[in-house]
C-alpha cells in the first residue's frame, strides 16, 4: 500500500473520485495545490484559535487534526476529526474571525491555500466543483451524526458509530486494510468527541473487545466483527455518500 503521507494531494484526488468521477485534467488541475506552502505542527497543537482572522484554506496531507470548542474552565468538546485528503476550512476565510479552533492530534502536514489560487484551480473544473460540493455536504452530514450520537446513542453505539464513519472515511483514500486502520488518538480523545468521561471510554472498549467487535492495540484498530458492529451502531452510511463504490 502506498504511503499517502507522502503523496501531496493524493488523499484529497482520492476522495473527491468518491462523490464524482474525475478526469486527469482534474488531477492535474489539483496537482497544482502542491504549490501551496507546506506546513507541519507536531501533536497537540493549534493550528487556529478561535477568534483569528481566517485567511487561508487548509488541506491535511497527514496525521490526524480536529476542531473543537473549548469553556473558559478548561473543558473541550471535539466536534470533528480531520483526517489526510480532508479541507480543515473550504470557505471559512470569508468570516472576519473563527468561532472555533483547530489543532493537532498528532504530527501532521497540510497546506495553506490562498484563496485566489484555490480559486484558479476550480475555475473551468464544473467536476471539481461539484465534487468539492458533495464534500461539505458530507461534513455537514457527518455533524449531524455526531450531535445523534451524543443526544440519543448509548456508549457502546457511539464508539461503534465513530469506528465505522472513520473505517469508511480512511478506506475512500486507501488508509485501510483488511479491517484494520491506524488510530493515533487517545482515549481521551476519544472521550472529548463523544461527550463521555475517560473511565466511561475505557470500559466502553473492554466491552466491545470482550463482545468479539474490535481489536485495539499499538494504535491500530481492528474490526473483527464489520457486520454485528454496524448493527450495534445501527449505521446507515447514506450521510457520507460514497456513491462510487
Amino acid at each position: 500500500m502506498p504511503d499517502l503521507a507522502t503523496l501531496g494531494i493524493e488523499p484529497l484526488y482520492r476522495l473527491l473520485s468518491r462523490f464524482m468521477a474525475l478526469d486527469p485534467a482534474d488531477r492535474a488541475a489539483l496537482s497544482q495545490l502542491e504549490g501551496a506552502a507546506l506546513c507541519s505542527k507536531p501533536a497537540r497543537t493549534d493550528i487556529a484559535r478561535e477568534g483569528e482572522n481566517p485567511t487561508v484554506i487548509r488541506l491535511l496531507v497527514s496525521g490526524w487534526a480536529c476542531r473543537y470548542k473549548d469553556l473558559p474552565d478548561g473543558r473541550r468538546q471535539i466536534v470533528g476529526f480531520f483526517l489526510p485528503g480532508d479541507f480543515c476550512d473550504l470557505n471559512v476565510y470569508i468570516l472576519s474571525e473563527l468561532d472555533h479552533s483547530i489543532g493537532s492530534l498528532t504530527a501532521v502536514r497540510y497546506y495553506e491555500i490562498q484563496p485566489e489560487q484555490f480559486q484558479d484551480v476550480i475555475d473551468e473544473r464544473p467536476r471539481l466543483t461539484r465534487a468539492l460540493l458533495w464534500h461539505e455536504m458530507v461534513a455537514s452530514g457527518i455533524q449531524r451524526q455526531w450531535l445523534l450520537s451524543i443526544g440519543q446513542r448509548t456508549p457502546v453505539e457511539r464508539l461503534s458509530h465513530l469506528f465505522i464513519e472513520l473505517y469508511y472515511r480512511l478506506k475512500a483514500v486507501g488508509m485501510v486494510h483488511d479491517h484494520a486502520f491506524e488510530l493515533p488518538i487517545t482515549q481521551h480523545h476519544l472521550a472529548e468527541a463523544n461527550g463521555l468521561s475517560l473511565v466511561h471510554v475505557n470500559r466502553t472498549l473492554q466491552e466491545m473487545r470482550r463482545e468479539g467487535l474490535i481489536e485495539l492495540a499499538d494504535r491500530q484498530l481492528r474490526i473483527l466483527d464489520f457486520e454485528r458492529l454496524k448493527r450495534t451502531a445501527m449505521f446507515n452510511s447514506n450521510y457520507l455518500h460514497f456513491n462510487r463504490d
